[in-house]
């Protein structure tokens, strides 16, 4: 069964999205750069995507095609469907990047330490400002927008000391794409991350998809 495309909105990088996903549809997003990405129950807005579940529920810490977004009460809330970035992992252990985390890294003197390059660029905002405005209206605070799952977000984990790493592998032109299933009504959300690692300029394509009938 072909999949009807019920939108599509192109985004600019450093840029929040909030939308609604009813039970069964899906989402595909397509990028070059890492995409921070949460979800919550559109019934209950206190249930929300949680990355300590959804490890443990799967006993992993990459997730790709066949595997599932987890709540903090234990409910499947996402399937992956697709998944096209086979040139790295998506990530489970960062949290949001902001422009606090960016001043400390700069401050403390451990940026390229951090990101991996000379500091460039000082982005005036950050994922944790993205996702957070961008849900401001409805009702949910700062202090409840979840540790994201970091969609294209590779990551080195040294397996002996579980130091983290940031790995500069992002897809290749033109990007690639996850597509999520919904398995319950959701609220997401989605920043188009300013990507300092690899002073990223791209931001992404989102489509929301329906089964079709008939």
């Amino acid at each position: 069964m072909t999949d009807v495309v019920l939108w599509e909105r192109q985004l600019p990088r450093n840029t929040g999205f909030v939308f609604d996903l009813k039970k069964g549809q899906s989402v595909r997003i397509t990028s070059q750069t890492i995409i921070d990405f949460v979800c919550f129950n559109r019934d209950n807005l206190r249930e929300r995507f949680d990355q300590a579940r959804t490890k443990a529920n799967q006993r992993k810490v990459f997730l790709t095609a066949g595997d599932s977004l987890v709540s903090k009460l234990n409910n499947t809330m996402m399937t992956i469907v697709e998944d096209t970035f086979k040139e790295g992992h998506h990530d489970l252990q960062e949290g949001m990047c902001s422009r606090k985390r960016h001043e400390l890294a700069a401050k403390r003197g451990v940026w390229e330490a951090t990101y991996g390059r000379p500091l460039s660029e000082m982005p005036t905002h950050g994922c944790t400002e993205n996702l957070s405005g961008v849900l401001a209206p409805y009702g949910i605070a700062l202090e409840d927008v979840p540790s994201p799952f970091n969609i294209f977000q590779d990551m080195i984990i040294r397996e002996k000391t579980g130091v983290l790493e940031h790995s500069p592998i992002r897809p290749k032109p033109p990007g690639a794409h996850v597509t999520l299933r919904a398995e319950m009504d959701l609220l997401a959300a989605l920043s188009t991350c300013p990507d300092v690692s690899v002073g990223g300029t791209t931001g992404a394509t989102v489509a929301i998809l329906d089964a079709a009938q008939g």
